[in-house]
């Protein structure tokens, strides 16, 4: 891959602890992404604890509809703890079953599995507020104003949930499958960068994305695995202009470039033809960093 350098930014290469990306890479551009077993084992341990994070606020839903609404007169300062205690815990278990959904995403082709997986978090918010809302406004120990407040409360805090539980664009094998395919394809290797404020990763350490001031001064460069490992969401939308910059200014890209990368249509390995870098790499990045500090 090229690397020229248009700034005085560090070159980090990434030590790399994702064997299926290199595999993708040793097999070609067809390959079927695969997670890790250290990825797999770190997404199990996210869902075990979102799952007790949501159990928690279901018990917490239990307590309040149980005890605190059949209190005579009901102790809204109580109530209101309640329902942003159980909002609070649903969060923080979307949270981590997002985390865990993108270090082990669900294949499309799964479609049921695939919908639950991903908007499980929203499934459980509702679980968790639905019944509490109904019962807060047909309680019978509560006047009109305290049912209004604390109802408008419980449904706020239920939206802010539930927009955490909501994922949308989720990750898929497909979508991991067609970016490391991407970049195979056009570099020939499983090779990518990116800065650590960015949210998106690039094709090399030329472009001028990764080239702009960022607090640490730093240009990573890993498989697009541990691209995805240090948070970035996808491969970048500027390939037309990426492609001149690392030295492929002669690669055509497929009709449809923008819509793989984006996961709303597959990868066809055959539709992308292997490109030739014109620049010769300037130099190998110095020093190695883990994806675990990312």
């Amino acid at each position: 891959m090229a690397q020229a350098p248009k700034s005085n930014k560090k070159v980090v290469r990434v030590e790399s602890s994702t064997p299926s990306s290199a595999e993708a890479s040793a097999t070609g551009a067809e390959a079927t992404w695969k997670p890790t077993a250290e990825a797999k084992k770190k997404a199990t341990t996210f869902r075990i604890i979102a799952f007790v994070l949501w159990i928690l606020a279901i018990a917490g839903e239990a307590f309040t509809i149980f005890y605190v609404l059949r209190q005579v007169p009901v102790k809204m300062w109580l109530l209101i703890v309640m329902i942003v205690v159980i909002g609070i815990l649903a969060i923080a278990g979307s949270l981590l079953w997002k985390n865990a959904n993108k270090l082990d995403p669900a294949s499309k082709k799964d479609t049921v599995r695939f919908f639950i997986q991903n908007q499980l978090g929203l499934i459980m918010t509702i679980i968790a507020f639905l019944p509490l809302i109904i019962l807060i406004f047909t309680n019978k120990n509560m006047d009109g104003k305290q049912k209004a407040i604390a109802g408008s409360v419980g449904i706020v805090v239920a939206l802010v949930a539930g927009y955490f539980g909501l994922s949308l664009n989720a990750p898929s094998v497909e979508q991991y499958t067609a970016e490391t395919g991407i970049v195979h394809a056009i570099t020939g290797k499983d090779e990518v960068t990116w800065t650590k404020g960015g949210s998106v990763y690039h094709l090399c350490a030329a472009v001028s994305a990764v080239n702009k001031e960022s607090k640490d001064g730093q240009i990573y460069v890993g498989t697009s695995q541990d691209a995805r490992d240090a948070g970035k969401e996808r491969l970048t939308l500027q390939l037309p202009a990426e492609l001149k910059e690392c030295g492929y200014a002669d690669y055509v890209l497929p009709a449809n470039w923008e819509k793989v990368v984006r996961g709303e249509e597959p990868f066809v390995a055959e539709d992308w033809a292997q490109g030739t870098p014109a620049i010769e790499e300037s130099g190998e990045p110095t020093d190695e960093e883990s994806t675990d500090s990312e």
